[in-house]
């Protein structure tokens, strides 16, 4: 079935095999809906049960199968026997922060004395840096984590090692060839890691990392003989999950056994930081993936972004409230200040990608773009256009760059092919997000190398944006008891998306415009039942003209179902993504 859109998209029903519904449904006890959005999935009737209810327990690999974990948790163990300061340097995303507070609580819990190090975004860039690392070691620290960061950074790490500091990489970025000379580089996308633990982000890696710490020094009798309490490891999947969700990696495997136990963990609201967090943004309902990737995550993210980058590690490490409130205060103004920025570049932007729409890549660029923001620009790029796309922010002849690509071109890889090419200074990224350094003259070159490679990639490009949808409902299916059979398949994310639905042949009853952007609606069904929907950013969309109580047309509405929860009373709505007219 195919139906085009105002917007342009055409929506598609996604496959299924009928013979899946059956055997779901017999063995699970499973309504229809939810064993046709399992089939969608290509779940195995041996993975249901373990998809449905993911353990820790029963996912999470022996730690040391991951590339040089061995040697790792050995440097770490001699660390914690002499006593030795220990400096953390993250990267100043969430992944990033939620890493380096991951590590930094759990040296707290068993006494250790800990540095922790943020870099600038716009005065130091990305990663390690001799600065950075500098003021670890001038504060006394022996050893270095680097987290979501390192596995490219040679000089920094020679430096290091020159001063006798040990440096342990905990990262998840693609590698070269060539490792740094670091102690060890824990990282399961190196090139000779063989572990098939790719699709952890930093955060899961820390974690995995720290489960065969805690191991080691239970098994040494360490905690007995030091009269230290053994930190409960599933207590820190509260930041562990932060990270998975808010770095978009694919929930599956043991990611997702992470999220849906984090989840837990973050509703007991033991972590100070995410408590005023949420506090500050009014959030009653259960915590959920949606929470941390469009509530908290932008926030903490901010800091790093156009305020201050430590905010966020800070945050997440605080026991102290008045300290703790006033972070997110100032996280939450940066986090304003953000979007005012980003309204402001995404217009300068969308006047250049216009005139290079028919580009296989985008490659745009403009003086001083601002660092923080290119990045969340070129996501939204990237989704207009289904092109992989990269924002350039000039100053005088140097350029820094974020990319954002589309499923089939690897843009990580091809950022790294471009340094060893010489075409970049620097740079670095995973499959689908990136960042790098360039000089300006060598733009058109960039551009032709990545031209060149997308054509070779054979990527998955159409010049038509498709929708995709799991199946039709009725008005009268928007309930809480219909939403909680659906969220029966959360944690949703990257690698199992939430269910997009359609259903046909509304009228629209009344609508009004909230918060400057939004659009809330009250609709009726052809059954004659009434519902909420919702546009978010709907003003001056594709959508907006056709969203008015004076529009008399039956529509068809493609979106997802929201549970709005407020003082303890549960509340559906339909959040509108597109339309289309019959």
């Amino acid at each position: 079935m195919n139906f085009p859109s105002v917007s342009g998209k055409k929506w598609l029903f996604k496959k299924f095999d009928s013979s899946d519904i059956t055997k779901f449904s017999e063995n699970f006890s499973l309504t229809e809906v939810v064993a046709k959005l399992l089939s969608i999935r290509k779940n195995n009737i041996d993975d249901i049960a373990l998809f449905l209810d993911p353990k820790i327990k029963n996912l999470l690999p022996n730690p040391l199968i991951l590339k040089d974990m061995k040697n790792a948790i050995e440097r770490t163990y001699k660390s914690i026997l002499k006593n030795e300061p220990i400096g953390i340097f993250g990267d100043y995303d969430v992944d990033g922060a939620s890493s380096t507070a991951l590590l930094a609580r759990y040296f707290l819990c068993i006494n250790k004395k800990i540095k922790t190090y943020i870099p600038n975004r716009q005065k130091e860039g990305y990663g390690p840096n001799k600065i950075g690392f500098q003021n670890l070691i001038d504060n006394g620290a022996k050893i270095i984590f680097t987290v979501d960061c390192g596995t490219l950074s040679f000089e920094p790490i020679n430096l290091a090692q020159k001063l006798n500091v040990d440096v342990i990489v905990l990262d998840h970025h693609q590698s070269d060839v060539k490792i740094p000379n670091a102690c060890a580089v824990v990282n399961p996308n190196r090139y000779d890691d063989t572990s098939g633990l790719n699709y952890l982000c930093a955060a899961g890696v820390c974690f995995v990392f720290l489960v065969g710490l805690n191991k080691k020094l239970r098994d040494e009798n360490w905690f007995k003989n030091n009269n230290i309490k053994e930190p409960n490891i599933i207590n820190f999947l509260d930041l562990v999950s932060l990270g998975t969700v808010c770095d978009v990696v694919p929930l599956v495997g043991l990611n997702r056994a992470i999220v849906k136990q984090g989840l837990k963990i973050i509703k007991k609201r033991s972590n100070l930081g995410l408590k005023t967090l949420y506090d500050l943004c009014k959030i009653e309902s259960q915590p959920s993936t949606f929470d941390l990737g469009f509530r908290l995550g932008p926030r903490i993210n901010a800091g790093g972004r156009v305020g201050r980058s430590s905010h966020g590690v800070e945050l997440l490490i605080s026991n102290d409230p008045k300290k703790t409130y006033q972070i997110a205060l100032d996280l939450e103004k940066s986090n304003n200040e953000r979007r005012s920025i980003e309204m402001m570049l995404s217009e300068q932007v969308n006047l250049e990608a216009k005139k290079h729409h028919n580009h296989p890549v985008l490659v745009l660029s403009g003086n001083n773009w601002h660092e923080g923001i290119i990045g969340i620009v070129a996501s939204r790029i990237k989704d207009k256009y289904n092109k992989p796309t990269l924002l350039i922010s000039l100053n005088q002849d140097i350029g820094k760059g974020s990319a954002r690509s589309i499923i089939g071109f690897d843009i990580g890889s091809q950022i790294i092919k471009a340094v060893q090419s010489g075409i970049l200074e620097k740079g670095g990224g995973h499959k689908m997000a990136g960042g790098f350094t360039l000089k300006k003259e060598n733009i058109h070159a960039f551009r032709d190398f990545l031209f060149k490679n997308f054509e070779k990639s054979n990527a998955n490009l159409s010049k038509n944006v498709n929708l995709y949808l799991d199946t039709i409902i009725s008005p009268s299916a928007l309930n809480v008891e219909f939403f909680e059979e659906i969220n029966s398949l959360a944690p949703f994310g990257s690698g199992n998306n939430e269910p997009k639905f359609m259903i046909e042949n509304t009228k629209i009853i009344s609508s009004n415009i909230v918060g400057n952007n939004h659009i809330k609606l009250i609709l009726s069904g052809k059954d004659g039942s009434v519902f909420k929907g919702v546009v978010w950013n709907g003003r001056n969309s594709p959508l907006e003209p056709f969203l008015n109580n004076k529009n008399k047309k039956m529509i068809n509405i493609a979106g997802k179902i929201r549970l709005n929860e407020w003082r303890g009373e549960k509340k559906i709505e339909f959040a509108i993504e597109d339309i289309c007219l019959n």
